[in-house]
């Protein structure tokens, strides 16, 4: 759903709203309200961050973040995964992690909900490589595809069950196929 104020609204004036359930995303002056996961989406999403942090958590390469606000580029986003190579996770000073994220996350991973706009969400992808994400990928549970992003590549499908998804180079102990990804709605 998208709110747009009556006066135009800074990044700023946006921060220090009251966050909403679900969360609302500022991009380009306009105010957007995630739509309420369902069954898929939170099924994928869960496993997509316990699969990623039981594989590079334990090392201290990278860290995965369901629904972190990131907050870079003239945007504040709400990406259903965020993950960030360990040395770039914001930290207080006791060395905990920050509540602020003022960056691009490394790795952006988006779930096509129903009714969402994959167009949308691809340009959310596009402003995160933009500003120094290493990869994004959109999966859609629909179509039992993920789309990958890097920034000077074209994009390309995975479809196949048997095919191994493309990951970004910091999580390459990550081994996820089309057919794992997708049987987890079955699980």
């Amino acid at each position: 759903m998208v709110q747009t104020p009556s006066k135009s609204l800074t990044l700023n004036e946006f921060l220090v709203k009251p966050e909403t359930k679900p969360a609302s995303e500022y991009i380009e002056g306009q105010i957007i309200q995630k739509p309420m996961p369902q069954g898929e989406h939170s099924a994928i999403q869960g496993e997509m961050v316990t699969t990623a942090n039981a594989t590079l958590k334990p090392n201290k390469i990278a860290r995965a973040f369901p629904e972190l606000r990131c907050t870079f580029g003239g945007r504040s986003i709400v990406p259903d995964v965020s993950v960030f190579v360990w040395e770039r996770i914001p930290r207080q000073e006791n060395g905990g992690v920050a509540n602020r994220f003022e960056l691009a996350p490394d790795w952006i991973i988006e779930i096509l909900s129903p009714d969402q706009s994959q167009t949308k969400l691809i340009k959310k992808i596009l402003h995160c490589l933009k500003h120094g994400t290493e990869m994004g990928w959109l999966i859609d549970p629909k179509e039992q595809t993920v789309f990958v992003f890097r920034a000077q590549h074209h994009p390309v499908a995975f479809d196949e069950p048997e095919q191994l998804i493309l990951v970004p180079e910091f999580a390459r102990k990550l081994t996820l196929s089309v057919g794992e990804l997708f049987g987890w709605l079955w699980e």
